[in-house]
Parts: structure tokens; sequence; C-alpha cells
């Protein structure tokens, strides 16, 4: 599969027309990415078979973020996200670092952890040494579980304990850790949590409570790195600036909760394209951003030797591509194709690339020119639309507001009944 995510124009031409476009340069049948069309994706009756009590459905809309080298090799991005700018911003900042070579990334691995809650230890220490001692018999046990995992290379390999104060009492927290491979994970460590917590319970002499997994990835991580260039950034005050700035993110609490937004933006539009689970992302996240004790930025910035901008980030994400929605939603089946990843290390890498490539974006756009130029001048044609404009009135509509430096509702409305007056009296 051979893809070139330069797409030039890409912007210029109808919905139809870019996904044959898309298609063609990821090297892919059209029909292929039929699922990305709103009459062709998700049916009411599948969706029945996902939730309960359905209803209806709600469409995000699925852009294409162009430019990005990954690891030395080119990717189509699906992103589904209502926000404008956000697939714009991303295609930017990928064609800046891609003059550097684009992005490279680290994976710690595919380790999901899950959590056993032993209660009412007489001995708690006593009892953390003789669950340690009990560790082959118990991932023994896990491993019972699920052999297609094992098989495949997966499966519980470990075991820690930890003794925890709570208002509650001390208590004993048994943390398994499991490879699930290409898998997020979920349904895996907890049916093995499940499994093992009577044991520990015999072991323990005591009783189990929560048996469950955390979102908190810690073992799961991926880090991503580029280098963007400072001319195409806008020179060496852009730099220098941007560098402030996300040392100002990295320092203070109330910034970087709006700095790591910026950076979730990314990831969450490419989560929610595949079928994955964001609130499992977004609270790994989070909590990786608490880590130390203090809530602080995901991302640095530093000016290297010859002035260019070096951004990294590091994120756990457990993200997967079998089972869940990933399998159960064409469209995500379709994004899955159009990104050409195999492995779940690899779309762990797309999306911590674009969630790095989005906050360079935020960052450039803070520091030079302010975020609400380029954003409000792209939000304006949701506000053309919102005040009832047609197709083929929104971009005179967004032109005029933009122009005028009002960009709200009430007078798109204005600017619409003059459009439609001056139309019928000529």
């Amino acid at each position: 599969m051979s893809i070139n995510s330069r797409i030039s124009g890409l912007r210029d031409h109808t919905p139809d027309e870019r996904l044959t476009l898309v298609a063609q340069s990821a090297d892919l049948d059209p029909d292929v990415l039929d699922a990305l069309r709103p009459d062709s994706g998700l049916s009411l009756a599948q969706a029945d078979h996902m939730i309960e009590n359905v209803v209806g459905m709600i469409g995000i809309p699925i852009g294409v973020a162009t430019n990005f080298t990954i690891d030395g090799q080119d990717r189509l991005i699906p992103m589904a996200t209502e926000e404008p700018s956000v697939v714009a911003a991303a295609s930017n900042a990928a064609r800046m670092a891609r003059q550097h070579g684009g992005f490279t990334t680290s994976y710690t691995g595919d380790v999901m952890i899950a959590q056993i809650q032993v209660l009412d230890a007489v001995d708690p220490h006593g009892t953390r040494f003789a669950l340690l001692e009990a560790k082959d018999e118990l991932l023994a046990l896990a491993n019972e579980q699920d052999p297609m995992l094992v098989s495949l290379g997966g499966g519980a390999f470990d075991i820690s304990v930890r003794v925890l104060p709570t208002r509650a009492g001390v208590q004993v927290i048994l943390h398994l850790h499991v490879d699930v491979r290409d898998a997020m994970g979920a349904n895996a460590v907890n049916t093995m949590a499940e499994a093992i917590a009577p044991r520990i319970a015999e072991v323990a002499g005591t009783r189990t409570l929560l048996r469950i997994l955390t979102n908190k990835a810690e073992l799961r991580l991926t880090r991503a790195r580029a280098v963007f260039d400072a001319e195409l950034l806008g020179g060496a005050q852009v730099v220098d600036d941007i560098v402030a700035a996300s040392a100002f993110a990295e320092a203070d609490p109330y910034r970087a909760a709006t700095h790591n937004k910026g950076i979730m933006n990314g990831i969450t539009a490419v989560v929610l394209a595949t079928g994955n689970d964001t609130r499992a992302v977004e609270s790994g996240c989070h909590s990786h951003a608490a880590r130390t004790g203090r809530y602080a930025a995901l991302s640095q910035f530093e000016k290297d030797a010859d002035g260019n901008l070096v951004g990294t980030l590091e994120v756990p994400l457990a993200v997967g591509l079998v089972g869940g929605a990933t399998r159960a939603h064409p469209t995500a089946q379709a994004s899955v194709k159009l990104l050409g990843v195999q492995t779940a290390r690899e779309l762990a890498s797309v999306i911590a690339a674009v969630g790095l490539a989005q906050n360079l974006a935020a960052c450039r756009a803070l520091a030079a020119e302010g975020i609400q130029r380029g954003h409000m001048t792209l939000h304006a044609r949701t506000i053309a639309a919102s005040a009832g404009a047609e197709v083929d009135e929104i971009g005179a509509v967004a032109a005029r507001i933009v122009a005028e430096r009002r960009i709200r509702v009430e007078y798109a409305r204005e600017v619409l009944a003059e459009l439609r007056a001056g139309g019928a009296s000529a």
C-alpha cells in the first residue's frame, strides 16, 4: 500500500470529489471508503445492536488531514470532529514538520492493568507479600481465561501489589499486568480480574470488592517527536514565543488545561473516527498530565541548534483494532482502511502525531496572530449555516461577517436577508 499524504487543493473540491482524491492518494478502490458517505455508513439497525434504547443517530463530520509523514510513512488521517479549524490546522502543522522528516514515535507496549481491591486485611503488608508469593498461580489462572490472547503472544505476565491508606481504612490493591496485543483490552483484563478475585480473597484471608481495569494506562505510552521548520512557522521570534508559551503550560495548571485541550482536539478526533473509546483515552491522558501531583502540559516545545522548533508529546493511548465499535461500525472500519495501519502500535503512533501537530498549530496561532483569527474565519461558515443560509449562500454570508468582524448569528441573519432581498430585486 503506497500512500501519498500530499494532496494539493483538496479543500477546493466537493466532498464527493475529495473522497475520490483521497482514495486515489491512499491507493484504495473508492468503494472501500463508501462507508464514509452518510447514506452508506452506520444503519439504524446496526446501531440498535451496539447500544440500548436506540432512537436515532447523530452525525459528526469526518475530515481528512493531509501532509503527515509518521515514522517514514505517509498517512492520510481521518478525523471526526464538529470543531472548525481542527483538520486544517493539523494538516498545516504536518506540512511544517514534513520538511524535517515528519513525526517519529516510540511505544512502550500494549500493556493494560486490572485492579483487584482487597478489603479488611488484618495485616496489609503481610497480605501484600502473600499475594506476591502467589504470582505464578494467579498469572496461570488469569491466562486460562483467554487462550487466544496467549496464543498471539499476549496475556497476563506480571502482578504488583500496593498497600493503600484511604479514609475507609488501609486497603491492599493488586495490579494484574496484561499484554492485550492489538485490542483496547478492557474486556480481556476485566474477565481475568473477575476470574482471579476469588483466589486472591482466599490467599488474603479476606474479601475483594472492585475488579476492573484502570484507564490510567501508564504502561501503554506513546511518544511523538517532530522538528517544525522555523521559516515556515514565521521566523525566529515565533519559535521563541512558542517556547515561552509551552513553558507557561508546563508551569501553570490553568493554562495547561487549555493547552492539553488543544492536544485532545487532534487525539479525540482520530480515536472517534476509528471507533475507539474517546472517554478512556481522554481520562488516561488527563491522569498522565497530573502524574506528578500537579496538572501540567502533556507536550514540550524547545528550540534546537539550528533555530527550528522541536515538539515532543507523551501520552497513554489505550486503543485497538479488534473488538468493540472498531469492528462493529462500518465507518470506523473505513477509517482504519484509509489509515492503512495494521497494529495497535501503528494506530497509537498516528494518534500521538496528530495530537502533537494539533498542539503546535494552536500554540503557533496564539503566539502569532491570536487564536481567533483563523478559527473564527472557519467558524463563520458554521454561523452562516446556523443563520439559515443554504449551501450556495454560506460562502457569501461567511465572507461578509468575517470582513466586518461581526461573526454572530444575529448579524449573519441580517446579511442573509440583504443577500436574498438583493437577489429578489434582481
